[in-house]
Parts: C-alpha cells; structure tokens; sequence
C-alpha cells in the first residue's frame, strides 16, 4: 500500500511541476525560413554601399535601426561605428555573444552582378574602389537575421544574447584605432558578461554547403611591417650619380622571401612573409631620394614571430647598407594574435554544425594563414570560429578568388546555411542540447 501511495504522489508532483518552455527545431527552422529572404536583401543592399574601417556610417545606422525594431536593447558609438543589441530570453539561461563585421576593402569590383558595388573614395592618398570582397556584408546580414529570428522565438529562449557589430576588421585608418580590441576596451563584455562567443566567416576555399573549422589556433596572428628605403636622388641616365633606392628596395623584397624558405623552421607551424606596396618615385627619368614598402608577416608562435621580426630588420638595413642606402623597419604595435577555437566549446559544438549543415558537410581545416580580430573575443572568453563555404557547387573552390580578390563571389545559399549554424550554435548552447 506504501508503494502504491508514493506512486501516485510522484505522479502528482510530476503533473503539476512547470515545464520549462524551450525553441524546438521546428520553431527554429520556421524562425529561419521567415527571415531568410530579408537577410538576401540586407546583404544586396550592404554590398551595393560598402564602407571602409571606422566610415560604416551607414552601415551601422541600417543595423541599429533593424535592432531597434526586433525589440533588442541598442547601443550605438562603440568604437566609433560600432554597434551592441542585447536580446534577453524569457527564461533563464547563460549569455551568448555573437559577433559580425561590418567594413569593406579598397578594391573595385569586378563580379558582374546587379548591385555590383560602384563606390570609390580616398585611400592612403590615392582614389579607390570599395568593395565588400571579404563577405563582411554576409555577415553583417546573416547576424542581423540571427536577430530577427531569436527575438521572433524570445518568449521561450534561455539565456541572453548579446549582438556585436563590429567595425575596422580589416584595421583601422593610418593613426586611428578601431576593431575588436577598441570595441573590448570600450566595454562591448561589460555590458552583459558573455560565457561564450561565436563567429563565422564565409570562406571562397570552401564551397557552399559546407562548414570548416579547427579546434585550438586556427587562424594566424597577423603583424603590418613598413621599410623606408632612403638613397639619394639623381636623373635616370646617370645611376651612378646617387643611389638607386628602387633597386636596393627590390633587393630587400628578394631577400624577405628567404626567411620563411630558408631561415625558418616550418615543420611545426606555417609562416608568411608579404610585400603588399611598393612607393618610390614619380617620373620615369628620375631616380628618387627614397622608396617606401609596406607589407605582413603571419605566425602561429610567439618564438617564431620574434625570430621574423628580427630577420626582417637585419634582411632590409644589410641589404641597404651593402647598396650604399639605408633602411628603416616598423613594426606596426597593433597586431592582431592567432585565433584560437576553444577544444572543449568546438568539441560542444561539433554536433549542431553537423546538425545544419547535414553528414560529410563539415570538414576541419587546416591551419589557415588570414588573420581575424575575432582573435581578441578569444583572449577573453572560449570562442569557436568557423568558415561557412561561399563558392558555388562544382566550381573547384581552391582555385575560386579568394577572399579579397575583386573577383570574390559569393553564392548566396551560403546565406542561409550561415544563419541555421549561428541559429543552432546559439540555442544549442543555451539551451545545453545536443551534446
């Protein structure tokens, strides 16, 4: 009779306890569906008005407009064009943050598609295209609909969300600062304190259909180097008469690319060395004072970066010295570090990737030499960062442009895919399923 009794009383209890309200997959893919041909036209319209670092004036205004009428808390201003919604749950839960970029590139575009980017502005003195060729406009778009679809969903989600739209990705204005790590400083973290923070980019290696990632450092650190060549002017019919800093500069390009090939050892982690612009003269039969070149330097090691640095200011003074030139390196302080995907959030995650994108569509990756400022979100909580395919099935997506090529394209189902994966990671994580 005892036994009996107890029974019944746990059943009682079981049929009176609140259920604790939750986003199915269903309410989800509903959410997605709904919002997806919103996100195309705000990726059209993003891509037709591209903007550089810290000038997303526009773009900004567009995204807290959208906030704003999902019902999100806004803030405006943070590193200069930044913007931060905050969308907390009905129920209660961890914090999320979940971060877009926002800036173009200097480049003009050459993609043939109706709201192909005509904008041009002033670019370290010289009139430039400007175009999304990174996907920040995908981005952009796709976090704006992760938006629309969460706060369509808020009544039963757990947690709080927390939005960050991001400027000057691609380095802010020559003596400016800008970008995560000036949004961080600004208080983006402080305003909810996020567990967690997940990215993504849409990447030309990948086709679309398909997600990359890589557990632990994943994406190279990243430094800017300058070197001013000075020689001494004289006309172009007698070299003799001063020194040639074009040739000695050309030299010091030759000899760079000898240190990753033959000075560093390359077994363990890849490294990069780049030129990106040369600037020296201005007529054909003067040969001019002084050259300047600007370029990059990727590692994934802190001993190895040291050993770049050094190689790259002994590489460009001997070479000067033994023309009869001098050369002067900088290292440019804000550097962006290796990003790193947290092994126990990537492995957490893993399944809801899976989940969206559907079996064999996620591939890890290897090491990737471009580098990301989502690296300094890394710096203060587990993140996970993942690439979403952008070019189209049955091109061979290697040998596609790459990400900031005037000829970037991007395939516009990568939208959708790029939505359910931030979509599934979100509530995934705050709701704990999927593991």
């Amino acid at each position: 009779m005892r036994l009996t009794q107890a029974l019944a009383v746990c059943t009682l209890l079981l049929a009176v306890a609140p259920v604790r309200a939750e986003v199915t997959d269903a309410a989800l893919a509903a959410a997605a569906r709904a919002v997806e041909p919103q996100v195309v036209a705000w990726r059209r319209d993003i891509h037709q008005n591209p903007e550089l670092g810290n000038r997303e004036f526009r773009t900004s205004k567009l995204v807290a407009e959208q906030l704003k009428a999902f019902g999100l808390e806004v803030k405006t201003g943070i590193a200069h064009t930044g913007v931060i919604g905050i969308l907390r749950g009905g129920q209660p839960g961890p914090v999320v943050a979940l971060r877009a970029d926002m800036d173009a590139l200097p480049v003009r575009e050459q993609v043939d598609v109706p709201f192909k980017s005509t904008a041009t502005t002033e670019y370290r003195g010289e009139k430039v295209g400007v175009m999304h060729a990174c996907g920040h406009d995908a981005h952009t778009a796709i976090l704006l609909g992760t938006a629309k679809a969460l706060a369509s969903v808020r009544k039963d989600l757990a947690g709080t969300v927390l939005f960050v739209f991001q400027p000057a990705e691609e380095g802010a204005p020559d003596g400016e600062r800008g970008g995560a790590p000036l949004m961080l400083e600004e208080g983006a973290f402080d305003i909810v304190k996020p567990e967690v923070a997940f990215g993504l980019h849409v990447w030309s290696a990948l086709n679309a259909g398909q997600v990359g990632y890589r557990s632990g450092s994943f994406m190279a650190a990243s430094d800017r180097f300058r070197i001013l060549v000075k020689g001494r002017q004289t006309h172009g019919s007698r070299p003799w008469g001063g020194v040639d800093p074009i040739v000695v500069s050309s030299q010091i390009v030759m000899g760079l690319q000898t240190i990753v090939s033959r000075q560093i050892d390359i077994t363990r982690y890849p490294a990069v060395v780049s030129v990106g612009a040369i600037k020296g003269g201005i007529r054909n039969n003067i040969i001019p004072d002084e050259v300047e070149m600007i370029g990059t330097f990727r590692t994934f090691d802190p001993a190895v970066r040291k050993q770049i640095i050094e190689r790259i200011t002994r590489t460009a003074e001997d070479i000067a010295h033994a023309g009869g030139a001098t050369a002067t390196v900088e290292i440019a302080d804000d550097n962006n570090p290796v990003v790193v995907n947290e092994a126990r959030l990537t492995e957490r995650m893993l399944p809801s990737l899976e989940h969206v994108a559907g079996a064999g569509r996620v591939v890890e990756m290897p090491y990737v030499t471009g580098a990301e400022d989502f690296a300094f979100f890394g710096l203060r909580v587990p993140s996970l960062f993942f690439f979403v395919g952008s070019t189209p099935a049955g091109v061979d997506a290697p040998q596609a442009p790459s990400n900031h090529s005037p000829q970037f394209f991007l395939d516009e189902s990568s939208l959708d895919l790029g939505l359910r994966a931030m979509l599934g990671v979100t509530v995934d994580y705050l709701q704990g399923t999927r593991r």
